[in-house]
Parts: structure tokens; sequence; C-alpha cells
């Protein structure tokens, strides 16, 4: 329920400021300084992080970037704002759109808040993670608590199973399937955690799992006809399998010659969907021996996304 001088606020992982080696840097740091993303011990992980990663990770992390980057900026910002002033549009209200880990920031889109009675906070990830949404919420408060006056704050911390959600990305779908026809195997990659954090109570995984189920079941497919999958792994350390470039790997060489992926866990396209999905995963995919892929791109700032998100921001 949208009460009286309400503010919403909206929040994403973030972004590089600029396409340069520094940009790159200065978001790395601040991401892989999360203990909530590296639950590493700091006197384990900063030597390794400051030493070796930070040193060596923005050159290569830079060339991807470059891969996706378009005249106006970074796809993710793009979109991410245009669904900010779209939702401000429509329901008449002030609409912020914070960054955890660039600009703008939680903290400066939660100043141009102040006065509000009640602000909701949004995180745009489908599926709760402590890694990302959790992490959202903690720079909320770290910012908030530093006000005299605390407003009533209502947090949406997941709508990974709410019907308009599933029905959205089902319609994705089966416009793909009117543009391109109907793929032989339709694969769901999510963004990965490491699997001890599943271990330790992040639900993450079990969420994708059930937005998965529940389009699968609208889309009355076969259980041979799709596929999870988990990407963007890092490390050494064991992740949530399968690993999506794996399964590129296998399903080329099983022989299927369509493929269809889609990502519901990404509210917006960005690096992990453009560059690791729909330029990386076709050259795996097809160098296995498949031959036709097609990247079914999110909901990004699509009206259908926007009337979906003002029905969950309603609710």
């Amino acid at each position: 329920m949208i009460k009286p001088k309400t503010g919403i606020l909206l929040t994403q992982i973030g972004t590089p400021d600029a396409l340069t080696v520094k940009g790159v840097r200065q978001y790395l740091k601040k991401f892989l300084s999360d203990p909530r993303v590296i639950e590493v011990p700091r006197m384990i992980w900063w030597p390794i992080l400051h030493g070796f990663i930070l040193r060596v990770r923005p050159k290569r992390s830079l060339k991807l970037y470059q891969e996706i980057w378009t005249d106006e900026g970074s796809p993710l910002l793009i979109y991410s704002e245009n669904i900010r002033r779209k939702l401000e549009e429509q329901l008449q209200i002030p609409v912020r759109l914070g960054m955890h880990y660039s600009n703008p920031s939680i903290a400066d889109a939660l100043s141009l808040l102040k006065g509000a009675n009640q602000i909701i906070v949004l995180p745009l990830f489908p599926q709760y993670s402590g890694t990302t949404t959790a992490s959202s919420f903690d720079a909320v408060n770290h910012t908030l608590k530093k006000w005299r006056i605390y407003p009533d704050i209502r947090t949406i911390s997941a709508y990974h199973d709410h019907p308009e959600y599933i029905q959205a990305i089902v319609n994705s779908i089966q416009h793909s399937w009117d543009k391109n026809g109907k793929g032989e195997h339709l694969l769901f990659s999510y963004h990965g955690i490491p699997e001890s954090y599943s271990k330790k109570g992040d639900p993450y995984a079990g969420l994708c799992q059930k937005t998965t189920e529940l389009i699968v079941k609208a889309l009355s497919l076969k259980n041979e006809e799709w596929s999870i999958a988990f990407q963007s792994r890092i490390g050494k350390t064991k992740w949530v399998e399968p690993y999506t470039d794996q399964v590129f790997h296998d399903l080329g060489k099983k022989g299927v010659s369509h493929l269809q992926v889609i990502c519901p866990g990404f509210a917006t396209d960005c690096l992990e969907t453009l560059e690791e999905i729909n330029i990386r995963g076709r050259k795996q995919f097809q160098s296995a021996g498949g031959k036709t892929f097609h990247y079914i791109p999110a909901l990004n700032d699509s009206n259908a996304h926007i009337d979906m998100l003002i029905n969950i921001l309603k609710n």
C-alpha cells in the first residue's frame, strides 16, 4: 500500500562510472570489499584483493565492458534510470535510483527522498540473496542511521514467485518463440553464489529453482526441453551447480541445434547477460557443435516490466 508522502528507492548492484581501467578498478574494489559478497576473513582477503586482483582484473574486465558499452554509457545504468523515470511518471511520486557500488549511490538517492513519511525500498533483484538484496538493505540502514527523523521503511526483499513477474517472463519467452521459432532447448541461467553460502542458509538457489519451475509449468515444457544453470563464478571454490559454461558445452556436444537462453535473475541487461551469455556463451555453445543461439533479453525498461513493478509496489 503506497501512503501519502511516499518515496521509492530502487537499488541496483552498480556498474563502472567510466569505461577506463580506473573506473573498473574503483567499481571492483567497492564490490569485492563487501563482506556480504566475499565472506573470507579480511586478514586473508585484503592482500589477495589489493595485491593481485585489483592489479590484474580491471584490465581484463575493461575489455569485456568495451564489448557491451553503448554511446550513452552502461546498459545497466541506462535501463535502470529509464525504469526509475517511467515509474515516477506513472506513480506521480518521487522515485530514486541508488547503485550499491557506483553512482548514483544509495546514500545520494536517499538524500533526495528526505521529507518522505514512508520510503519503499525495492532492490531490482527478483530472487533474494544476502550478497545482493541484504547488502542493499545494509547500505540503506547505514545511511538512515545518520538521519534525525527515521521514516517508515517498507522493504521488498523478493518477487521471485510473484504472478505478474512470472507472467512477464513467460510472455517474453513466447515473444521470442513467435519471432525466432521455438528452440529445442530453453536454458535458464542465473548468477551464481558460492555453495558454502547456500549451506549457511542463503535461500537464493532455491528461489531461482522456484522461479524456473513456475515458468516451466506456465509454458508446459517437458523435462528434456529445459535446464537451469548458474553463471559468473570466480575463484577456485565450489559454487552452486550446474555451471552455465559447462552446460553450454554439454548441450552442444549432445546435438542440441537450436538453444534459447533467458536470465530471469537479471532485471536489466548488463555485462553478465550481454557479454557472458550473448557473446561468450554463444561461442561456447557453437564451438561445441551447437548451431542456432538466441538470447532472450531481460525485461529492461519495457512496459511489461514497469506495469509489473507498479503492481508489486502497490501490493
